[in-house]
């Protein structure tokens, strides 16, 4: 551990000081933010073990990408406290799942109910009705907007008026103030999943803009993307060519010089809990309830988070640069641990240490033909390739500070 630690860790310089663009992604899930919190707790721990114990994520990270339920962490990770530093450290993470998790997701005793009373139950209207969940995200961000972040953030949602995708981010918000809304606005929506919580209506303002307000009808991100590493990477491209139209300066419009960590929340690929032949019976209400899981919104979120997997990792290894993208996911879940909402003491506590073995699991890469995760020899274990990122994110992180300190652009 470094001895002469910046106790306040200021900001990172922008990547036009560095070598590379630095790029964290949380994908949705629920109460299954569990496992990629945990992973988050390991990378922040190798970060400070370089650069002493005031170290954060959000001082190593350009952009930190979330949906749904990976929006509440990369909040966690990027709103300021009143030091104007990370609201949490990594490894507090966990901790407020734990103690939350169960008023978010509330344990409904279902025994004594007759099979029409949990039908009826199940499609009339939203499982939860969100209440808890608003009031401890509008008490964690305190009015705070995303532009105010410390580091910036891309949050997808889903707008159901007007049929199209929403990105937050702070790149816009610092320039757009319609597009400046409250962190806590923003959470709420991309955590509106269809039958769980109920959709987020909100408005901005800006009183000298030439449209004064605009209004928000919002659900769930993973609607639009579940994985919201390439949605990022787009809005990154966008901003540069914001700033540089001509793309003079080059360096972040290549994709070769991306460092990406993307972190899923775990799928049942191997459990093959659908086939043809069952779901051939099904009409429009089996497709939407079928025990504690809805069928028609797991296969859209898994699809859309695989489609993104696939596409990064196929223009990773056509750049060559198969070692600056990672990701970390575990396809083997099944039963109480594949829900999203089942918030338990013991259920909690099994996703936790699907976190734990998935950094002592070897890195992965999705097979392209199967869809499913393949071992790849010679990168060591998830913990290990973690290290290695921690070191790169460090020397990226010196190299800018060193460049900022004598002027360079």
């Amino acid at each position: 551990m470094s001895s002469n630690a910046d106790a306040t860790m200021t900001t990172c310089p922008p990547p036009a000081m560095g070598q590379l663009i630095t790029l964290l992604s949380i994908d949705g899930g629920g109460i299954r933010g569990l496992i990629p919190s945990t992973i988050l707790a390991c990378l922040e721990s190798k970060l400070q073990e370089l650069d002493g114990p005031d170290a954060r994520i959000a001082d190593y990270f350009d952009v930190i990408a979330g949906t749904s339920t990976g929006a509440l962490v990369a909040t966690m990770l990027a709103a300021p406290d009143e030091n104007k530093r990370p609201l949490f450290a990594a490894k507090e993470i966990n901790k407020f799942y734990l103690d939350n998790g169960p008023k978010i997701f509330p344990q409904r005793s279902n025994g004594l109910l007759t099979p029409v009373a949990k039908f009826f139950g199940a499609v009339m209207g939203p499982k939860y009705d969100g209440k808890f969940l608003q009031d401890k995200i509008k008490n964690l961000t305190n009015n705070v907007n995303i532009a105010d972040t410390v580091t910036n953030i891309i949050v997808p949602t889903f707008d159901i008026k007007a049929l199209q995708p929403v990105l937050f981010n702070t790149y816009e918000a610092k320039n757009e103030p319609l597009k400046n809304a409250h962190l806590s606005d923003i959470c709420i929506s991309t955590s509106a999943a269809p039958t769980y919580f109920p959709a987020h209506y909100f408005k901005t303002y800006d009183p000298l803009g030439k449209i004064p307000e605009r209004e928000y009808n919002l659900v769930d991100g993973g609607v639009a993307a579940n994985n919201p590493t390439m949605a990022a990477m787009s809005m990154i491209t966008k901003e540069v060519l914001r700033r540089d139209p001509d793309f003079t300066l080059g360096k972040p419009a290549d994709y070769r010089n991306y460092l990406i960590i993307s972190i899923g929340t775990g799928s049942t690929k191997e459990a093959e809990m659908y086939t043809a032949p069952d779901c051939a019976k099904w009409g429009l209400l089996q497709w939407l309830h079928n025990g504690s899981f809805t069928p028609i919104i797991d296969m859209f979120s898994h699809a859309s988070a695989d489609m993104v997997d696939i596409h990064a990792a196929v223009l990773f290894k056509a750049l060559r640069v198969e070692k600056n993208y990672l990701r970390i996911q575990d396809d083997s879940l099944s039963g109480n641990i594949a829900s999203v909402d089942i918030a338990t003491k013991e259920n909690m506590e099994a996703l936790i240490d699907i976190g734990d073995n998935l950094l002592k699991k070897k890195v992965a890469r999705v097979n392209v033909d199967t869809g499913k995760y393949e071992f790849v020899d010679g990168e060591g274990t998830n913990e290990e390739a973690l290290t290695r990122f921690a070191k790169k994110l460090s020397e990226e992180r010196k190299l800018r500070m060193r460049q900022s300190t004598l002027g360079y652009h």
